[in-house]
C-alpha cells in the first residue's frame, strides 16, 4: 500500500517536471467538456489549496499558509467523481482521520490524533455550516457542496470539543444563474437513490436552490435495510451591496435496521469466522427511525474592504425511536450462546446556536493586525423515555429469547413484538456560553504571531426524571464548568508560498463524577502543542503540507485509589485528575491539480496515542497502553484523470486506495479489573482499493465505481460489541444530467 503511494507521488512529480516545458501554462478549459471544466474547484488539501482558499470554518479568514494548524477541504467534486455516500466515505481523503466505529449501524465515528468524535450534538465535534450537528442517522454527504476539517485543538474558536479535530458539512448554496442536475445512483445490494439539484433566481436580490433525494437499500448484511428522504432548501437575499441574508433548512427522514454485527465468543475477536460477514443477530423485528430537521439564517455585512460582521442562528430536532435486542456486551458464551434481552429507546435533542463574529484589519504603525471578536452560545436539551416491556404472555421484562451466534438454526427465534408501555421521562439541559478574541499580528511581511483567548462557561442544568407509573419527579444536581482556551503561534514565510510554524493551544473536556471529598469533578485540561511546513508549487498546482504534533492530557480524570478516609475506593463515580495520556504524530499531504483534466489526492499519517502515567503504576489506567479507536497509520490516495485531446475525449478513469494500521477496539483495560481478561479487541491493518470509469458528453455523464476491488474483509468495533465487518466488494453507477 506504502509503496504504491510513493509510486504515485513520484509519477507526479515526473510530470510536473516534464509539464514546466511550458504544458502546464496552457489553458485549454475552453476545449473540455462542462463536466471537466468543474476540476477547477478541486479543493483538497490538509492545509493548502492550489487555489488558496481559506478554510471558512476558521472564522477570521485566514490565508492558508497564515494558518497555524492543519486543516482540510473536501470539494463537492471530489464527492461525485468518488461517489461518495456517507461522511465517512468523505473524510477518508483528509490524512490521519479514520471511520472507526459504526454503533449499531446507525451512526458513525471518526477519530483523528488519537482522539474521537462521535453523534452528540454537545460532544460529537461535528457541526453544519458552522452550526453543532447531531449526526445520528447519517447525515446525507453525497449532497454536500464541501467538507472541512480543523486538526488538533479548536476549542478557542468552538469551546468545548475533540483535541483531536472537529469537522463542518457544508451545504450547497444558492445561486443567481438558472441550472441544476438530475442523478440516479443504482447498485449492488439493490441500492437505488434519486437526487434533483435546482438552483436559479428569483428577483435581481434573491436566489434559492432545492436539494433532495431519495435512498433504498438492502445490504450485505442478513436482514438490513435502509430508506431515506432528504430535502435542503435554501434563500439567498442581497440586502444592498453590503449585507447578505442566507437562510437554509434540511430535514432528514432515516428508517435503519440496528445492526450491531456479528458477535463474537468472549469478545473474542480471534473467534470471529471469516464466513460470518452477512450474520445478523438481532431481532428479525428491530427497527431504527430517526428524524432531523434543521436550520439556519446567516447574516453577513460588509462595513468596508477591512471589517465584516457575521452572525448565524440556527437550531436542529433530532428524534430517534427504535426497538430490538440489546447490546450483547460480553454475554455471548464460548459455544456462541446467547440470550438476547430486549432494549426500547426513544429520545429528542434540541440544539440551539447563536454566535456573532466581527473580523477587522488595521495597522498600529508598521505592524498590521488582522482581528476576530466573536462569541457564541449553545443550548442543547435532551430528554429519554423509559418503557416497560410486556410479552404477549403478560411476562414483563426485557429477557426475549436464546440464539447461537454460529449456528442460527439451532434455537428457534421469537418473531412477536413485547409492548412497550411508556414509563418515564428524563429531559437534561445544558448551555455553553464563550467569549474569544484573536489577533494575527505582521511584525514584518514574513513574520507574524497569532494570539488567541477564549474563555467558556457551561452549565448542565439539573436533570428531571419522571416516573409516570408512581408520579413522581425526582431533581438531579446542577453542574457548572468554566476555563480559559488559549491560542499562539509564531509563523515565518522565507520565500513566497512558503511557511513554517511553531503553535500551542488546548481544549479541555468536562468530566463526571465527583473528587474523594464529594465535590464536582474539575475539566481536564489537553495541552496541543503543533509545528508545521506549508508549501504551494508550481503557479498554486501543487499544494503539501507537514504537520508533528503531541498531544498530552496530564490531568486525565480516573477512579480514586482511596477514599478521604484512606479506605480503598470501590466507586468509578469517585475520581481523581491523576492519570495522562499522551499522543505524538504526524500527517503528511500532497494534492493539486497537475493539469485541467488530472488532479489528485496524498496523505500519510502516524499516531501513537497511550497512556503515559498512572499514580505509583497502580492506578486504574494501564500505563503503556494504546488507546483505542486510534490506528498507527493511515494513507489515502486518489488520482482522477480525464481525456481531452483524444479519441477518448470525455472518458474518466480514477483510483482511489485507502489503507488503515493496526489498532484496538472494545473496552480500555483497566488495573484490578474482573474478570480479568484483555478487553481490547486487536484489529488489523486493511486496504481497500476503489476503481472508477465513467464518460461525459456534454451535458449527460455516467460514472460507475468498483468498491473494495480485492474484498478486503476487516471490522470496526464499538466498545465491546456492534462488531461490523466493513462492505465486500461492490458496484454503484451514477447517471447525471446537467440543466
Amino acid at each position: 500500500m506504502k509503496y504504491l503511494l510513493l509510486l504515485i507521488v513520484l509519477l507526479s512529480i515526473t510530470y510536473i517536471a516534464s509539464a514546466q516545458n511550458g504544458n502546464l501554462a496552457q489553458d485549454d478549459t475552453d476545449t473540455l467538456p462542462h463536466k471537466v471544466k468543474q476540476l477547477d474547484e478541486v479543493l483538497v488539501t490538509s492545509d493548502k489549496t492550489p487555489l488558496k482558499k481559506p478554510v471558512s470554518f476558521g472564522k477570521a479568514g485566514l490565508a492558508p499558509l497564515e494558518n497555524p494548524q492543519a486543516t482540510g477541504i473536501v470539494s463537492n467534486t471530489v464527492i461525485k467523481d468518488q461517489q461518495a455516500m456517507r461522511l465517512g466515505d468523505v473524510l477518508k481523503n483528509v490524512s490521519g482521520v479514520s471511520l472507526t466505529q459504526q454503533r449499531l449501524g446507525v451512526a458513525e465515528t471518526f477519530s483523528a490524533r488519537g482522539y474521537t468524535i462521535g453523534v452528540a450534538g454537545n460532544t460529537g465535534g461535528i457541526f453544519k455550516n458552522g452550526i453543532v450537528s447531531n449526526t445520528a442517522g447519517f447525515p446525507e454527504a453525497s449532497t454536500l457542496e464541501s467538507i472541512e476539517v480543523l486538526k488538533g485543538s479548536s476549542a478557542m474558536l468552538y469551546g468545548n470539543t475533540s483535541a483531536g479535530l472537529i469537522v463542518n458539512m457544508v451545504t450547497k448554496k444558492p445561486r443567481f444563474d438558472w441550472g441544476g442536475e438530475v442523478s440516479m445512483n443504482a447498485g449492488s445490494y439493490n441500492l437505488y437513490k434519486p437526487v434533483v439539484d435546482v438552483y436559479g433566481p428569483i428577483t435581481d436580490n434573491l436566489a434559492f436552490r432545492v436539494v433532495g433525494t431519495y435512498e433504498h437499500a438492502d445490504s450485505y448484511r442478513d436482514q438490513v435495510h435502509t430508506q431515506r428522504k432528504y430535502v435542503n432548501p435554501s434563500l439567498l437575499y442581497k440586502l444592498g451591496k453590503k449585507t447578505t441574508i442566507l437562510l437554509q433548512g434540511d430535514y432528514l427522514d432515516a428508517n435503519f435496521t440496528p445492526d450491531m454485527g456479528i458477535g463474537a465468543l468472549n469478545q473474542n475477536i480471534n473467534s470471529i469466522i471469516p464466513a460470518s460477514r452477512s450474520r445478523y443477530i438481532n431481532t428479525s423485528w428491530a427497527y431504527y427511525h430517526s428524524k432531523t430537521a434543521s436550520g439556519s439564517a446567516v447574516i453577513t455585512h460588509q462595513f468596508n474592504e477591512n471589517w465584516k460582521l457575521n452572525v448565524i442562528a440556527g437550531g436542529q430536532v433530532v428524534n430517534i425511536d427504535t426497538y430490538g435486542a440489546g447490546a450483547p456486551n460480553n454475554a455471548i458464551d464460548s459455544l456462541g450462546n446467547w440470550n438476547r434481552a430486549l432494549s426500547r429507546a426513544r429520545s429528542k435533542e434540541v440544539n440551539s446556536t447563536l454566535q456573532a463574529d466581527l473580523t477587522g484589519k488595521f495597522r498600529t504603525g508598521a505592524i498590521s493586525h488582522q482581528v476576530l471578536v466573536g462569541t457564541s452560545y449553545v443550548r442543547i436539551k435532551t430528554q429519554s423515555d423509559a418503557f416497560r416491556l410486556t410479552s404477549s404472555t403478560g411476562v414483563v421484562g426485557t429477557a426475549y429469547d436464546k440464539i447461537n451466534i454460529l449456528d442460527m438454526s439451532k434455537y428457534v427465534q421469537r418473531t412477536d413484538v413485547p409492548d412497550a408501555l411508556d414509563t418515564g421521562r428524563t429531559v437534561s439541559p445544558n448551555f455553553n456560553l464563550g467569549y474569544y478574541v484573536q489577533d494575527l499580528i505582521s511584525i514584518t511581511s514574513k513574520l507574524k504571531v497569532l494570539a488567541g483567548l477564549r474563555w467558556s462557561y457551561l452549565e448542565t442544568k439539573a436533570p428531571v426524571t419522571y416516573n409516570y407509573i408512581k408520579n413522581t419527579t425526582t431533581l438531579g444536581a446542577n453542574a457548572y464548568n468554566n476555563a480559559f482556551s488559549p491560542k499562539g503561534a509564531i509563523i515565518y514565510e522565507p520565500v513566497q508560498n512558503m511557511s513554517v510554524y511553531v503553535a500551542y493551544a488546548n481544549s479541555f473536556t468536562v468530566n463526571t463524577g465527583t473528587d474523594i471529598y464529594n465535590n464536582p469533578l474539575k475539566p481536564s485540561i489537553i495541552d496541543d502543542y503543533e509545528a508545521g511546513w506549508k508549501s504551494i508549487f508550481f503557479q498554486g498546482r501543487i499544494g503539501a503540507n507537514l504537520s508533528v504534533y503531541r498531544i498530552r492530557n496530564s490531568n486525565l480524570a480516573q477512579q480514586a485509589l482511596t477514599l478521604a478516609d484512606g479506605s480503598p475506593n470501590t466507586n468509578t463515580n469517585i475520581k481523581e485528575l491523576t492519570g495522562e495520556t499522551t499522543s505524538d504524530g504526524f500527517d503528511v499531504d500532497i494534492s493539486g491539480t497537475l493539469s485541467s483534466n488530472l488532479y489528485f489526492i496524498a496523505g500519510y499519517a502516524y499516531n501513537n496515542a497511550r497512556y503515559t502515567h498512572s499514580p505509583g503504576g497502580k492506578g486504574s489506567v494501564v500505563e503503556g497502553e494504546r488507546l483505542n479507536n486510534s490506528p498507527q497509520s493511515t494513507v489515502n490516495t486518489t488520482l482522477f484523470y480525464t481525456f481531452t485531446n483524444t479519441t477518448l475525449k470525455g472518458l474518466k478513469l480514477g483510483v482511489a486506495v485507502f489503507y488503515t494500521g493496526k489498532r484496538f477496539g472494545g473496552n480500555q483495560n483497566t488495573v484490578g479489573q474482573t474478570p480479568a481478561f484483555n478487553r481490547q479487541i486487536a484489529l488489523s491493518d486493511f486496504t481497500t482499493v476503489d476503481l472508477s470509469a465513467g464518460y461525459c458528453f456534454r451535458r449527460l455523464s455516467i460514472l460507475a465505481k468498483l468498491s473494495n476491488l480485492t474484498n478486503t474483509l476487516n471490522y470496526l468495533v464499538h466498545d465491546r460489541y456492534s462488531i461490523n465487518p466493513i462492505a465486500p466488494r461492490s458496484f454503484l453507477a451514477t447517471v447525471s444530467y446537467k440543466f
